[in-house]
């Protein structure tokens, strides 16, 4: 699996320790920064994340923010992009097995490392159940297509 991962300044430490997952899981990723510390806008940093997973370039990405909702809503605008905010792992199971989520988004302000590491292992480990969760799927992939 390949994965490409940013944040914005308010991510930054988050983004950190979540790249050290990927390496403990020897996972293939990209990191698109920031790589300064001073602040930067959440748009340049979430869009070459959802449009290389879109693109199929990446398999998955990873966005962080202070609250993970500018990344979240950023993501999202880009066709074939279910980019989910989650910040518990009930959350983080479920958009997997339901929702074939294919971003996650997360808050550096809202959770804390531990928290956030377990978060996105269960996401990255979590395959989709399809069934009756791939019609929901591909109603959603209906709508896209008339915007």
């Amino acid at each position: 699996m390949k994965i490409a991962i940013s944040s914005d300044h308010g991510g930054n430490n988050l983004r950190k320790e979540i790249v050290n997952l990927l390496e403990e899981l020897g996972m293939e990723y990209e990191d698109f920064g920031p790589t300064a510390e001073g602040s930067v806008d959440y748009p340049d940093y979430a869009l070459p994340v959802a449009e290389g997973v879109a693109s199929g370039k990446f398999d998955r990405g990873i966005l962080i923010c202070g609250t993970g909702i500018g990344m979240s809503i950023t993501a999202n605008k880009v066709k074939g992009i279910r980019c989910a905010l989650v910040h518990d792992l009930f959350s983080a199971k479920a958009t997997r097995c339901h929702n074939d989520s294919n971003v996650l988004a997360m808050g550096e302000r809202v959770i804390g490392p531990g928290l956030a590491r377990e978060i996105a292992k269960t996401w990255l480990l979590t395959d989709f159940e399809g069934g009756r969760h791939e019609r929901r799927i591909e109603k959603i992939s209906t709508v896209e297509a008339k915007n």
